[in-house]
């Protein structure tokens, strides 16, 4: 719970970790939770930083990295107290991070930092911050770029240290904690804003410390307001799914997104995030509905397997020797065979490959003759018969081969996503057997954000 007293109260959670109280000697700190005295770290330093742990003992460890646009982080288990340790961000322009997490978790900071391609500012069930402005947490995955797709929040407002403190604030009721016997506190502290200004009193001591109304603290935005926020029926509802169809959050919560807030009922999200929620559920589980169909034992499958069986069905019946029921049955198991399993008649993973390689090398001949778009042509009659083929026994695995699609030709031909959608649409529309609806509608879910045209 890292709210202030003067926000609604709920989780911050930076991935699969959670901060659990401030450095004193940071320039962002995040609302709710303690301030520690961090003077022994050599902040200025990230190799010390990474020595204060690393080697130094059984259970002790410490990293620091470079940052690609300049800056670093670094992190150690602090000695003494080794439940915990420091994660430290400095970036070029917006300044330096200090936060205390689990000593089990530092590894999620730094991957998001130093990977994730989500700024460097956590709130709200992980709504970020890349010193530039705010985004939704990474709920909807773009393959063509191996990330998620950064979503800007709308009318979105950074709310400063300067801001908070033009409040009225008493840091004498507040106190900076120590590492040693430190314990994580399972609630935001009352009155955080007192604890707010004790930090700002410390800082007048530091030399060149940045100014109250460049520390970031929390984020404001409509979408954040606690009475539209949506339960798990809301976000199903959003969904157009079942509420007893959403992830169990006993055993599959990391299949779902952080929360925002919590509330009497449970779980709170805002409610473009339940939107995105629902966008890479879509994604996930879409093609599979939208590419079934009903065997002849009245159960759902995809439609390819229903039609191999339907016609191995017809072959073994048409002998006169088996009753249509024996031949349905005799069928089945044929059928599955040639499809399903590592050791399928068809080497699926094997036609996958070769799909996209046909795909890359239609689009390699174009780039080499200095085509683009429309110029690019359409793909050949058998590419979009093996594709059709394909997708109707593997409609799940969609999403997958159209990222992979997208990510080879951007890593390896410099083809841009919307590129390789558009023209992967244009030859469905040219000679797909699927049907026009059909395929706009598998396209619109299963491409990866980046390769959808602002169109479709």
């Amino acid at each position: 719970m890292l709210y202030g007293d003067s926000h609604q109260k709920g989780e911050t959670i930076l991935g699969d970790f959670r901060p659990v109280a401030n450095g004193l000697h940071t320039d962002h700190p995040v609302p709710g939770l303690p301030f520690i005295n961090d003077e022994r770290l050599p902040l200025g330093n990230p190799d010390a930083i990474e020595r204060t742990g690393r080697g130094q003992g059984e259970g002790l460890w410490g990293r620091t990295d470079p940052l690609p646009g300049g800056g670093w982080v670094a992190f150690t288990t602090e000695p003494k107290n080794r439940a915990y340790a420091w994660a430290v961000h400095c970036h070029p322009e917006h300044g330096r991070t200090v936060v205390l997490v689990t000593d089990s978790s530092w590894s999620g900071l730094h991957h998001d930092w130093v990977y994730g391609h989500t700024g460097f500012l956590y709130r709200h069930g992980g709504y970020w911050w890349d010193g530039t402005a705010w985004h939704r947490p990474g709920v909807v995955f773009d393959g063509a770029y191996e990330r998620y797709d950064a979503r800007p929040v709308q009318d979105a407002l950074t709310v400063t240290a300067a801001d908070l403190l033009a409040h009225p604030a008493d840091p004498g009721k507040a106190s900076i904690a120590t590492i040693a016997g430190f314990t994580a506190h399972k609630t935001p502290l009352p009155s955080w804003r007192d604890h707010l200004a004790l930090w700002a009193e410390h800082r007048r001591r530091v030399p060149d410390a940045r100014p109250l109304d460049e520390c970031v603290v929390d984020l404001k935005a409509p979408e954040l307001q606690p009475g539209l926020l949506v339960d798990r029926a809301g976000l199903a509802k959003i969904a157009n799914i079942a509420e007893e169809d959403l992830p169990d959050p006993e055993y599959e919560g990391h299949k779902m997104p952080e929360p925002q807030a919590h509330g009497a009922g449970g779980p709170l999200w805002s409610q473009p995030v339940a939107r995105d929620w629902a966008e890479q559920h879509r994604r996930e589980h879409g093609p599979g509905a939208l590419l079934s169909a009903t065997t002849s034992f009245d159960t759902p499958q995809p439609q390819g397997l229903v039609a191999d069986h339907n016609r191995l069905t017809k072959v073994i019946h048409v002998d006169g020797e088996q009753t249509e029921e024996a031949a349905k049955t005799l069928a089945w198991w044929p059928a599955v065979s040639l499809t399903v399993g590592t050791q399928s008649l068809v080497p699926m993973s094997a036609l996958r490959t070769t799909l996209v390689e046909a795909v890359l090398s239609h689009l390699a001949t174009g780039v080499e003759k200095g085509r683009s778009g429309i110029w690019l042509g359409t793909l050949r009659p058998d590419v979009v018969k093996v594709f059709d083929w394909y997708v109707q026994r593997k409609p799940d695995h969609t999403a997958g081969l159209l990222s992979e699609i997208c990510l080879d030709a951007h890593t390896r031909l410099d083809v841009d996503p919307q590129t390789v959608g558009q023209l992967i649409r244009r030859s469905l529309h040219h000679d797909s057997t699927l049907g026009e609806e059909t395929i706009d509608a598998l396209l619109d879910m299963a491409l990866p954000p980046s390769a959808k045209s602002s169109e479709s």
